[in-house]
Parts: structure tokens; C-alpha cells; sequence
């Protein structure tokens, strides 16, 4: 039985069961989005947030999950008093986020932003349901803890990030060894065509400033760095059996081609849209089956034309610098990614400048022996130990100005 009849077979046509992990977040309100314009195909069993109480207490209104969790313990009391005279249970903290990714719903929608996803998104596939992933820091710091994990459960992960989807629908699973290659296609962020010399003084507020996304500030900054697509080709060398060498990225300003698949016989299969959220979301949902989404249809003859570039390695070394963790495997792209975090922090802050997130992150992974990990265990103590090496490259970053 495929994976597509697993999944016809487990819901039926009975409503699907649907619990969203980062539900007050960018990917969450999208999702919470789609589930509202179709009220009779979905059920919610969990929402979760990170402390932002108003915005969960009225999606929890609206959807009327079973369970609603903030990860913030001590904003409890105003959660519960929010749903006072709903029948939502109200929970709180970290072991509560673990309780509702594993409740008993047919997707999960892994949406909590960065390494602190890691730990839910773990318990939801050990429930052996489908989990759509839109955390790629999940298998970019716990890849092989991940897939040993997805494969004890038998549970299927449906990437979300629009590269990863684009790729997955195109990608024939059944006929691997005919992939010569796979393209992650980049946008290049809001300073693509920017001096080299004037990146340093770039504010935060212009980094967050995506051309064609509407996404989080964290993400945003990522994108502008270009350590987004570096993060995407350590996550697509554990969805997809390609290996990195064979793991391209193109720029392509329109954000309209979300990546590519090419085939022995010199095929390049693509799929294309606009840059909307709910494309990938609406898939993930639906699959296998696909569903309505209100994103604008795509007009190429209004687009024009769709270009394309390499990417500059000096002027954005943060892919080379993902790719070299990629390669050196172990630790690294533990290492990689909670550098990355810290340093992205550090410039929302107001701590460092715009060119010293990617410095922060190489000096890290320099400092750092690159161990295996081979368990959940490794990967936290592996995260804490370069949490606080970035944090102390921050700070003598932000001595020196």
C-alpha cells in the first residue's frame, strides 16, 4: 500500500483531524486561514503558541480545538481566563506543547519557528501520522534523529517551505535513480542587487523587508542572507535521496518557479505560482488529494518574463558556509543552525551588524569540535554549547563597536 492510499484509507471522507504547532506565527495564521474557508473538511484537535495569548484565545474561539497550549508557563492564568466559557482545555509549558503535538490528529502542522520546534515535532511523528513540516531547523540541527524517528513510526513528513513542496510534487520517488539533480530556486531578498560595501549598514528593519514573502522577521533576515537556502539544502538532503554535490541553487527574483527536479533524459520538471503560503499549506492539508486556496492564480503573460542567476558567494557566504557544515556532517549543522539563530538575534537587537551574522556562525562553527549525534540528548547539548559560543562572539562583536 503507497503512501497516498495509507493516507485516503486512515480519514475517509470524514472531516481531517488537524492540530497546528506555531499557530499565532506567519505559516500558522496561513493555515488557521485555509481551515476557516472550509470549515466542513477539517476538525481541530490542538492549537499552540508561543506567548502571544490574545491572538491563540481567538483562534481557539473560532476553530474550538480540543486543547490549546502556550509555551510561556506563566501566561496560564490568561489563557484560561481568554477561554473562560468555551470547552477548550487550556495547558501551559513545554510538556504540554509535547502533549498536543501528540495528540490524535490525522496532520500536524509543525509551524513553531527554530530549534524550540524540535521536541514537539519529534513526538508528533512518533505518533506515526503525517506531519507537515515548516520548520526546517528540525532536520537541518536533528536530520538523522529525525529519520530514525520517521522510520520507527512509519510517519510520513510533507515538507511545507515552497522549495521543498515544489520538489516533492515533482519528484518521483518511484524512479530515484533517474534524478541527475535537484534546484532550489531564491528570491535573493530585498538586497540582491545591493553593494557589497553598503550591506554593513543595512537596518534591521530593511532586512525584514521581503520583496515578495510575507514571513517572520527571523525567516526574513535568513532570506537576506541567504542562509535560508543554506538551510534548505542541508534540510533537502534528508527529505529527497540526492546527494548535496547534486543539490543546486538558482536565483529567481519572480519567486514564481519554487524549484526544480532534473531527470536523466533532460527533463527539468518545475512547479510554478505565485508566492503565497497557502499554496504549499493547501497541499500539505489535502494530500493526497489537493484542495481549494485563495492565493492568486499565476498570470505569466502578466509576469512578462521569469530570469535567473547563479548565486554570488562573496557577496552572500552564507550558502557556502551551510554547505561546508553539510559536508562535514556530525555536529555542524547543529552547530550552524543555533549560531545562525543567535546571530540573527543579535542584529534584530540592534547588537551586530547586518554582514556579522554570518561571521558569528563560521567563528562558531570553528570553535566547536563537529561530534556525532545520534540522539535527541546530543543535538540539545550540542545546540546549548553553541548557543552560548555565538552569544559570546556577539558580545565581543558588540564590544568592539
Amino acid at each position: 500500500m503507497t503512501l497516498q492510499e495509507r493516507s485516503l484509507r486512515a480519514t475517509g471522507n470524514r472531516p481531517r483531524r488537524i492540530s497546528i504547532l506555531g499557530s499565532t506565527g506567519s505559516i500558522g495564521c496561513s493555515t488557521v486561514d485555509l481551515l476557516r474557508r472550509d470549515p466542513g473538511a477539517y476538525e481541530v484537535e490542538a492549537l499552540t503558541a508561543r506567548s502571544n495569548v490574545s491572538l491563540l484565545a481567538q483562534q481557539a474561539r473560532e476553530l474550538k480545538p480540543r486543547l490549546a497550549v502556550i509555551a510561556d508557563e506563566s501566561l496560564y492564568d490568561a489563557l484560561k481566563d481568554a477561554l473562560s466559557g468555551t470547552n477548550v482545555a487550556v495547558a501551559a509549558g513545554a510538556a504540554a506543547l509535547e502533549e498536543a503535538a501528540a495528540a490524535d490528529a490525522d496532520l500536524v502542522m509543525a509551524a513553531i519557528v527554530g530549534a524550540a520546534g524540535l521536541k514537539p515535532t519529534l513526538a508528533a511523528v512518533a505518533r506515526g501520522k503525517t506531519v507537515a513540516l515548516a520548520n526546517k531547523e528540525c532536520l537541518v540541527c536533528a536530520g538523522e534523529v529525525m529519520l530514525k524517528a520517521v522510520e520507527r513510526s512509519g510517519a510520513t513528513l510533507l515538507p511545507v517551505d515552497s522549495e521543498h513542496s515544489a520538489i516533492f510534487q515533482v519528484f518521483d520517488f518511484d524512479n530515484v535513480e533517474q534524478v541527475e539533480r535537484i534546484i532550489l530556486t531564491a528570491s535573493g531578498g530585498p538586497f540582491l542587487d545591493l553593494d557589497l560595501a553598503r550591506m554593513k549598514d543595512v537596518t534591521p528593519a530593511q532586512a525584514v523587508a521581503h520583496p515578495n514573502w510575507s514571513m517572520g522577521a527571523k525567516i526574513s533576515v535568513d532570506s537576506a542572507t541567504m542562509m535560508n537556502k543554506g538551510l534548505e539544502v542541508i534540510e533537502a538532503s534528508y527529505l529527497f535521496p540526492v546527494p548535496e554535490e547534486r543539490i543546486e541553487v538558482l536565483i529567481h527574483p519572480q519567486s514564481v518557479v519554487h524549484s526544480l527536479v532534473g531527470y536523466a533524459d533532460g527533463s527539468v520538471l518545475a512547479q510554478l505560482g505565485t508566492p503565497d503560503m497557502r499554496t504549499p499549506i493547501a497541499y500539505a492539508l489535502a494530500w493526497p488529494r489537493r484542495t481549494g486556496s485563495p492565493a492568486a492564480r499565476l498570470d505569466l503573460a502578466q509576469v512578462g518574463q521569469l530570469t535567473f542567476r547563479a548565486p554570488d558567494p562573496e557577496r552572500f557566504p552564507a550558502l557556502t558556509v551551510a554547505r561546508q557544515a553539510l559536508k562535514s556532517g556530525g555536529a555542524a549543522p547543529t552547530v550552524l543552525n543555533a549560531a545562525n539563530e543567535i546571530a540573527v538575534q543579535g542584529f534584530l537587537g540592534g547588537e551586530i551588524g547586518f554582514l556579522d551574522i554570518v561571521a558569528v556562525v563560521s567563528e562558531t562553527l570553528e570553535m566547536l569540535p563537529s561530534g556525532s549525534v545520534t540522539t535527541l540528548e546530543d543535538v540539545v547539548a550540542i545546540d546549548a554549547a553553541a548557543r552560548e559560543a555565538a552569544r559570546g562572539q556577539v558580545a565581543r562583536i558588540r564590544a568592539r563597536h
